[in-house]
């Protein structure tokens, strides 16, 4: 069967430097740095001292207050975010079949301190204590069941989880449910809120985190002096819809998708493999998909998150893929700005890439002062770019070697 063409219609977030998308890009645009101090918990006996943290965010002023009662962090930022996407599609579900309008969010952890706190009841209180919601809560499919829930959406309503790249796997999965009509609108993305006490601890024992006092400088992808990402938290959730369901209902239609490519490097638990193939194939099957040319590739939001194995074997990846036109492409990373939000990340920064193409803007990447000789690539340092951008790349990679590209272009009816 013919494939089906694929546009967004909606868009909305929850960063460390906004949480609407109209603030998140200001922020962007102004190259605002949302790393500081961690205030979460007492980090004072951490060897990390930093986080991207979501500042401002009420819940109750975003959703029911029941019901936000009922979730915990991760899915509140979900929610909120899902809720500004359906509503800036314009979307009626008193219009549609709920049957055919899906859901697929993701989160790379779930709620480590829904864990944390009942665990703390289990050892001090007994596990009678023990929260009955517990479970339900800390699941990271929620996110997506709470959606569904809140907006009444009937349709596919699945997560998946491949750690950093679940957001982009779940908008590539829910680009194909449309593709091929399982669905006709899809809200899509991820989420995440692991700032904690066990997700730093955790992160920092396997030494992936950033160790420098400075926020300015503690994620600086690509520098030769990198030393690891910072922990971010918030939520990035779009709405895909079939084009011509969009352009019967007059929906505003912000870019469209074209390309979507996933890969497993079969190499490392951890670090992507060295010769940066299988996030190239990635980019390749995207492409190849989306019948463009390496040269027409304008922007790449890399994944980039200021550890020296990725930010290295990420731009071996880009040449792998795009070949001499790897040299011409404008690449920057926005965990320089909001850190590493883990599998929220996916979501957040395809809203960037979809920005981008409307605003002809790609951002520096702040914190980056002294590129690393090896990676020789043109990473948006120094100062932001003003161009036509018409098609982007955006790359996701998760432990474990999961792979993900997406690929959008100005949309032009």
């Amino acid at each position: 069967m013919e494939k089906r063409r694929v546009v967004v219609t909606g868009m909305g977030a929850v960063t460390p430097i906004g949480n609407t998308v109209e603030e998140f890009w200001n922020g962007i645009r102004e190259g605002r740095v949302g790393i500081g101090p961690i205030t979460k918990f007492d980090a004072s006996d951490f060897k990390v001292q930093l986080a991207a943290e979501v500042k401002g965010f009420v819940a109750k002023e975003r959703m029911d207050f029941k019901a936000a009662k009922r979730m915990e962090l991760f899915s509140q930022y979900a929610v909120a975010a899902a809720k500004e996407a359906f509503d800036d599609s314009g979307l009626n579900m008193e219009k549609e079949d709920p049957y055919r309008v899906g859901v697929i969010v993701g989160s790379g952890i779930g709620s480590l301190q829904c864990v944390e706190t009942n665990y703390e009841k289990i050892r001090t209180k007994g596990p009678s204590r023990v929260n009955p919601l517990m479970v339900p809560m800390l699941i990271s499919n929620m996110a997506a069941g709470n959606i569904s829930i809140q907006l009444g959406l009937k349709g596919k309503c699945t997560n998946v989880v491949t750690a950093c790249a679940s957001g982009t796997h779940c908008i590539g999965d829910a680009f194909r449910a449309i593709q091929y009509g399982d669905a006709d609108v899809m809200v899509a993305g991820g989420t995440e809120a692991a700032v904690c006490e066990t997700g730093i601890a955790g992160f920092a024992a396997l030494t992936a985190l950033s160790t420098n006092a400075d926020p300015a400088r503690a994620s600086r992808p690509f520098d030769k002096d990198r030393d690891g990402f910072v922990l971010g938290e918030g939520s990035g959730i779009v709405v895909l819809e079939e084009l011509e369901h969009a352009k019967a209902r007059g929906a505003k239609i912000y870019a469209e998708l074209i390309g979507y490519g996933a890969t497993g490097d079969a190499y490392h638990i951890t670090s992507p493999a060295e010769d940066g193939e299988g996030a190239g194939m990635a980019m390749k099957i995207a492409m190849q998909e989306a019948e463009v040319k390496p040269e027409q590739i304008d922007y790449i939001n890399a994944h980039g998150t200021s550890t020296h194995h990725n930010d290295l074997f990420e731009t071996k990846a880009i040449k792998f893929a795009l070949g001499d036109a790897a040299e011409k492409v404008d690449i920057n990373s926005t965990k320089s700005m909001i850190g590493h939000l883990l599998g929220a990340a996916g979501g957040v920064e395809f809203i960037v890439c979809v920005k981008s193409i409307q605003d002809s803007f790609i951002h520096q990447t702040m914190g980056t002062e002294n590129v690393d000789p090896e990676c020789d690539l043109h990473y948006t340092v120094g100062a932001p770019v003003e161009k036509e951008v018409n098609y982007v790349l955006t790359n996701s990679l998760g432990f474990g070697g999961h792979n993900a590209t997406l690929l959008l272009k100005k949309y032009e009816g």
